[in-house]
């Protein structure tokens, strides 16, 4: 598995998507607090432009020190108080056709449904959060939920605390314009819990010499609930990722990553026996006008997957390669998305809709949308799983208010 095994899969989902339609191209409570356009942070939602990056990276605000604005005058200047509380929500709902030797159709209607909030709670403090009313027929919880330090002594040093996703610093799930998930990030091992996205702890962020570098700890086990002991780590180790990147010019960006950690399994039932995980990857974006690739690559070896005494060690590797194409001022867009992973045994569960226990998953989808306004879009997608000869076609809208 290596870089051009991905290249492949970019090369046929971007000659899939120049078939498309190609003439035409932070959260609403953000642009209601600045009355601003969507599209100055956005193109298309969720997808986020250089600017939208960089309100970003400054804790949701316009300028670094910039006063916190529609708050209540207290006159105790210790306490920013927001007038009202930012609001904003956001519904996506899908009309899918499926077939794998028999056709079924499926309203998925309303697939997610998120209530979200963010804003500033202080020149260099700010915060995020968003609770996922519906996810698939359920309500979910809580999954984006931290509080945000930026340039901490006037450094530049930037601090997050709560529930996010390690993959952040790489490529953001949450912003991504498919429905095929980067399915990398995803895929879990065993019974291990430790993956790429939710989990809980600090995630601190430095610019050094031209670099980005981050280093996360977290607790290894996702985000669920707390056991018996009201306790969310369900053992004593901590996990930790890092990851270096550097922009290349105004269109490109390199990184690398790495991330360690151990997992004891005395609570599913093998005491005594310890799983230990490492984790190795680049990430790569390359622009030329109105396209954008985006790669990923990933390894990662597990020394008692299943906390078996003897059981092989798994080696895992795989990764993603994306490719976008959004024209600027056209309310068109199209992309393309190829995932790989393949394992040593046969104990991955890739959560995307397939069976558990498997040791390969290869999956495409292409597809584009259309803006039908700022915050309201429609968008197709074709998408093929080969493993299980899945196909799947994909309408549907995105709309956040």
């Amino acid at each position: 598995m290596s870089f051009l095994r991905l290249a492949g899969g970019a090369l046929v989902a971007s000659t899939l998507m120049i078939s498309l339609p190609t003439d035409a191209a932070a959260i609403p409570a953000f642009a209601r607090k600045y009355r601003v356009s969507c599209n100055l942070c956005h193109n298309p939602f969720p997808a986020l432009t250089a600017f939208g990056e960089q309100f970003a990276g400054n804790g949701f605000r316009m300028a670094i020190d910039e006063e916190p604005r529609d708050t209540i005058a207290t006159g105790d200047d210790l306490l920013t108080l927001p007038a009202s509380v930012p609001l904003a929500l956001r519904l996506d709902a899908y009309a899918q056709l499926y077939s794998d030797g028999k056709a079924a159709t499926d309203f998925q209607l309303p697939f997610n449904l998120k209530l979200l909030s963010g804003g500033t709670l202080g020149k260099k403090l700010s915060y995020y959060i968003y609770f996922l009313l519906a996810e698939r027929g359920e309500v979910a919880g809580i999954e984006d939920a931290f509080v945000y330090w930026n340039d901490i002594a006037g450094a530049p040093v930037d601090l997050a605390v709560g529930q996010f996703q390690v993959s952040d610093p790489m490529f953001k799930r949450e912003l991504r314009l498919e429905v095929l998930d980067y399915a990398i990030y995803k895929v879990l091992v065993g019974l291990q819990p430790a993956n790429l996205t939710y989990d809980r702890g600090l995630m601190a962020s430095a610019d050094l010499a031209g670099f980005t570098i981050t280093g996360t700890l977290v607790n290894g086990d996702g985000i669920p609930a707390a056991n018996e002991l009201f306790r969310y780590d369900n053992d004593a180790n901590k996990n930790l990722f890092g990851h270096i990147t550097r922009d290349l010019g105004d269109h490109a960006r390199l990184g690398l990553m790495g991330y360690t950690g151990r997992q004891n399994g005395e609570v599913y039932g093998f005491p005594g026996q310890d799983n230990a995980i490492t984790m190795w990857g680049a990430d790569a974006t390359f622009g030329a006008g109105p396209v954008q690739l985006n790669l990923q690559y990933v390894g990662r070896t597990d020394t008692e997957a299943d906390f078996v005494p003897g059981q092989p060690t798994v080696e895992t590797d795989g990764g993603f390669a994306e490719v976008l194409f959004r024209p600027a001022g056209k309310r068109w867009y199209g992309y393309g998305l190829y995932n790989y992973i393949e394992a040593s045994e046969p104990v991955l569960n890739v959560k995307m809709g397939v069976p558990v226990g498997v040791d390969e998953y290869e999956s495409i989808a292409v597809g584009g949308g259309y803006l039908v306004y700022r915050n309201f879009r429609l968008y197709g997608e074709y998408g093929y799983d080969f493993r299980n000869e899945l196909n799947r076609l994909t309408a549907g809208f995105t709309t956040a208010f």
